[in-house]
């Protein structure tokens, strides 16, 4: 998506439905999982994958005595995918200390586990909150570590659709991280949230200057409000805000009356 630099949106309509959308953020990106069937085959991969990570790349790095406690952390981390980072509330509910799982998810991310993605715009004014936001690396494995599968989010329960929420903002997250790294451009990158709660998913700043800002929703529908966050970057920065863009699951692509895009999410991997 990001090659052009972002697509126009005029005549741009989506094929993909709500269930293939389930079924590929669930899947995540990792290309072995991908080549294993869906269900017990592929849930075996992403089960032997984390032992694997954490029983010989974890400990090549690093000696650790509570090495039961990792997959423990690893999965309030998935809880908490897309969320600003909270690690003493991760921490105290599996019963351990702050400073042990501060240096634990250190060792989480050398193993590309987990990423943070540090606030943006701290500079912008004492208003804007300085929290990282934490991400699992692959929605897949979030997926996996969640129990949360395409035949499960059918049901359409409230709970396991709040993560759903949660997962499409990792998935998209990810897929726009990697198309950034293919830039020459240097960019940087950030979640922007406000002390008042508004909040953009993702916002990309060139080294001109420039910014792009990302918000992504699960639903198939966008409302006023889902725009809030970027007005109010857009209130911050004025004319240094180049585009805004709202990833969505539904099928058509428009402009909004704010100038913002409203595209599917499939235009991440669609020409």
């Amino acid at each position: 998506m990001l090659e052009g630099v972002l697509p126009d949106p005029a005549g741009l309509v989506s094929h993909t439905d709500r269930d293939e959308y389930a079924r590929r953020i669930t899947a995540g990106g990792l290309p072995v999982a991908l080549r294993r069937p869906p269900g017990r085959s592929r849930a075996r991969w992403f089960a032997n994958y984390v032992n694997l990570v954490l029983d010989r790349d974890v400990i090549e790095i690093s000696r650790i005595r509570q090495r039961e406690m990792l997959p423990r952390l690893l999965g309030r981390f998935a809880a908490r995918t897309a969320q600003v980072l909270n690690i003493a509330a991760a921490a105290q509910t599996i019963g351990m200390e702050k400073s042990s799982a501060e240096n634990y998810l250190r060792l989480l991310e050398a193993v590309f586990l987990v990423q943070r993605l540090p606030a943006w715009g701290t500079i912008l004014g004492s208003r804007v909150a300085r929290q990282p936001k934490l991400h699992l690396v692959d929605s897949g494995v979030a997926a996996w570590l969640l129990g949360l599968t395409p035949d499960k989010l059918a049901r359409a329960d409230p709970a396991s659709l709040t993560e759903y929420g949660h997962l499409t903002e990792t998935f998209a997250v990810g897929e726009i991280l990697k198309q950034l790294s293919w830039w020459d451009a240097a960019v940087s990158v950030g979640h922007f949230r406000s002390r008042t709660g508004e909040e953009v998913d993702l916002v990309v700043e060139t080294d001109d200057g420039h910014v792009i800002a990302f918000e992504i929703k699960a639903g198939s529908r966008i409302h006023r409000e889902d725009l809030r966050g970027i007005d109010a970057l857009r209130t911050k920065l004025g004319d240094r805000l180049t585009a805004a863009v709202i990833l969505y699951t539904g099928a058509h692509a428009y402009q909004h009356e704010d100038g913002s895009l409203v595209l599917p999410l499939d235009s991440l991997w669609t020409a």
